[in-house]
């Protein structure tokens, strides 16, 4: 006996027709929230530099020194030193916060016979003007610093230097040959000036600073910007861009920002709830993207990843930028000194604290540096590690032990070696992650053609 067939229940179909109708909508918002997602990526990407630029420099005014003002640092930072990552411990720093709308700025650079690199960075992390030994010889000289707005007449005597941007950031370094070298570097410093235009026409002096360091540290910038959640972080990009334009080239990055709101008249994005949550998924994977190309392994050599030629000099390369900032705010031209990183071994294994290392130069291969060369350890999050001896780093200006033939070996690990190896030891930390930068100073044109590598670090 057959059986008839049931036909659905018109309540059946309106069920089944309401399921694929939400499932329909549902994709739908997905899809129309990729362009989001994309456009969030990007814009976080294009605007970290400046969101930073303006944590670090509020950071520096509030528990260091006023803006405008010139600040030295009369020692090298320790491992409670927070300002900024991988600070180096072969110069002294001179460092100034200025707010070009309040000025212009006469800046002076005494001669000297010594390295010394002063640059200033826009807000955006482009050096703008590189003074110092290879620029300036050991002449010195005097300039006026104008920002974007300023259309005064040039006294004579100064050269002009603009900024781009309302923010800029005077960072100085001065060769500081061990803590006995103090007192010829303050020397150095001390002829270093920076007045407003209207105190050096009158003569009068702005005396420099000294740089404090924090009794406790506080939580730095690069925290900081972590923590911003996406209607934050854009909400203060948005009220930076007025004063701190972008630059010409950046035009379809701008267009970019305003379709998601984030506009270049200063207000604030106005966002529902589903576009908050893909915001919050963009900033997610770009920050995650950029740490992970800090792992990447293309490109490098022997383990060491030297940053490209035209660090410093970004151009529409938004993704270098964002990841140098992330990782070595404040970095200079590759003309002026290189800081090639590794985190990894010869082997490709992650360099681990509590493990034994060793660096090894072959004979008449030691760095190509016409100044002078460094390798400094860092921790996981790029800041000194410490230790008893409180040594950071090494370089050709410290007491080295070389071997018979010529070579030299540098010993990486958490427990002094022995007496006669003691001199080439790097402390690192005795569990965690770590990692090297080396420093080459006025690097030669091997090293900038790409023709010397930094060696593989052998795990012992």
């Amino acid at each position: 006996m057959n059986t008839p067939s049931r036909k659905p229940s018109p309540l059946w179909k309106s069920t089944i027709a309401a399921s694929l109708l939400v499932l329909l909508l549902g994709a739908g918002l997905v899809w129309s929230q990729l362009e989001t997602l994309r456009l969030a990526a990007r814009g976080y990407v294009f605007g970290y530099p400046l969101v930073l630029a303006d944590l670090t420099r509020h950071n520096f005014v509030a528990g260091i020194a006023p803006a405008n003002r010139l600040v030295h640092m009369p020692t090298f930072p320790d491992a409670d030193f927070r300002e900024f990552v991988r600070p180096n411990v072969d110069t002294l720093y001179s460092q100034a916060w200025l707010d070009m709308d309040a000025g212009p700025w006469v800046f002076e650079v005494p001669a000297s016979q010594r390295y010394l690199l002063m640059q200033f960075l826009d807000g955006w992390s482009n050096v703008f003007a590189s003074l110092g030994t290879r620029t300036l010889g050991s002449e010195g000289g005097r300039f006026l610093l104008a920002g974007p707005n300023w259309n005064g007449e040039v006294p004579a005597g100064l050269t002009l230097l603009r900024s781009p941007t309302r923010i800029s950031w005077l960072l100085g370094r001065i060769q500081t040959n061990g803590k006995a070298d103090y007192p010829a570097v303050h020397a150095i410093q001390a002829g270093i000036q920076l007045r407003s235009l209207r105190d050096w026409q009158q003569n009068t002096n702005s005396p420099a600073l000294p740089f404090p360091l924090p009794e406790e540290p506080g939580v730095s910038p690069l925290y900081q910007i972590r923590a911003l959640t996406a209607p934050d972080f854009f909400s203060r990009l948005a009220t930076l861009l007025p004063d701190n334009p972008a630059a010409a080239i950046d035009a379809v990055a701008i267009a970019e920002l305003e379709r998601l709101g984030v506009s270049s008249d200063g207000v604030a994005p106005e966002w529902n709830w589903l576009q908050t949550q893909t915001m919050r998924f963009g900033v997610w994977l770009a920050e995650r993207e950029m740490h992970n190309s800090l792992q990447r392994r293309d490109g490098l050599v022997n383990g060491w990843r030297q940053p490209p030629m035209h660090i410093g000099a970004y151009g529409e390369d938004y993704g270098l930028r964002a990841v140098v900032a992330m990782a070595g705010f404040g970095a200079n031209l590759a003309a002026d000194a290189i800081y090639p990183n590794a985190n990894l071994d010869g082997r490709g294994q992650q360099l681990q604290g509590g493990q034994r290392y060793r660096l090894h130069f072959d004979a008449g291969q030691l760095p190509p540096a016409k100044a002078f060369w460094s390798v400094t350890a860092y921790d996981g999050d790029g800041y000194l590690i410490a230790n008893s001896l409180s040594r950071y780093a090494l370089g050709d200006r410290d007491q080295l032990t070389y071997n018979e033939d010529g070579s030299l070996d540098l010993l990486l690990q958490s427990e002094a070696p022995g007496p006669a190896q003691h001199n080439n030891w790097i402390p690192i930390p005795q569990d965690g992650s770590f990692s090297l930068t080396g420093r080459m100073y006025l690097p030669e044109q091997s090293m900038l053609d790409g023709q010397w590598h930094m060696p593989a670090i052998e795990r012992l």
